[in-house]
């Protein structure tokens, strides 16, 4: 079992996946609407380029810290884990949600500036709706669901193929687009651009992405059970520390 890394280096990498996250969910959404003014090829190119960073980024960093990117993932593991302790500590947890959601801020303002926009310009796109808040709720869940119930199901390793499915197939079934990501919402309120979200829209998103992660934590339990200790060391632990067991050698990650 390999020592982890240290916590600042983890922390970086959350911060820098999250923010070559954002810069493709941002940038791919201004890139499609420059090429075509038909909404649903422009969904289509943005979920596209999203499905394919986000399983990049996944199986790149995810034996370093884990590859959450994303807040909710991250308080989750905690709480799954703070018995037992094989999820991330309380110090890991203050380390990786600051650093997730200053990146998201990074990548929406690089994406801004890779196609010329104003670098903070906060969006006008307003998302306030029932309907919408709902989505998140269940966008959230499923991904939660996905990502711990790979872990206990042994197969965490299809993470990286099998997450960033789960996000391209919830852009399309969800009304919200399936932010999913407290981080991620965070740093979109910072493009007026196709993926953005007004400011005012960001605090109920929030709020129904953590009902969503407990709704998704629910969903683990009545379908897995609880987790025993060795069943969590079926991830990669908040370090990149990995088990014995090449079969659980893989990352408890989400996304976007």
């Amino acid at each position: 079992m390999s020592a982890p890394a240290p916590l600042l280096r983890r922390a970086a990498v959350e911060g820098l996946g999250t923010a070559a996250l954002v810069a493709v969910v941002v940038g791919s959404g201004i890139q499609a609407t420059e090429l075509t003014r038909d909404v649903g090829t422009q969904l289509l190119a943005n979920s596209l380029a999203t499905v394919f960073g986000l399983g990049v980024l996944i199986a790149l960093l995810g034996g370093v810290s884990g590859a959450h990117f994303n807040p909710a993932v991250t308080l989750a593991a905690w709480f799954t884990g703070r018995r037992t302790g094989d999820g991330p500590a309380l110090r890991d947890v203050a380390a990786y949600v600051p650093a997730q959601v200053a990146g998201a801020i990074a990548g929406a303002v690089l994406a801004d500036a890779m196609f010329g926009k104003p670098l903070v310009h906060f969006s006008t796109h307003d998302r306030w709706a029932g309907h919408l808040w709902l989505a998140e709720v269940v966008a959230t869940a499923g991904l939660v669901w996905l990502v711990f119930g790979l872990a206990r199901a042994g197969r965490a390793h299809l993470a990286p193929l099998l997450v960033a499915s789960y996000i391209g197939a919830a852009y399309w079934f969800t009304s919200s687009t399936s932010f999913a990501n407290p981080a991620v919402t965070i740093g979109r309120a910072f493009t007026d651009t196709f993926a953005g979200i007004a400011p005012a829209s960001v605090l109920p998103f929030l709020a129904a992405q953590l009902v969503g992660a407990a709704a998704g934590l629910a969903l683990v339990a009545v379908c897995f059970g609880r987790a025993a200790g060795t069943e969590a060391e079926a991830v990669v632990l908040p370090g990149g520390q990995k088990s014995a067991s090449p079969a659980r050698s893989a990352d408890e990650s989400a996304l976007t």
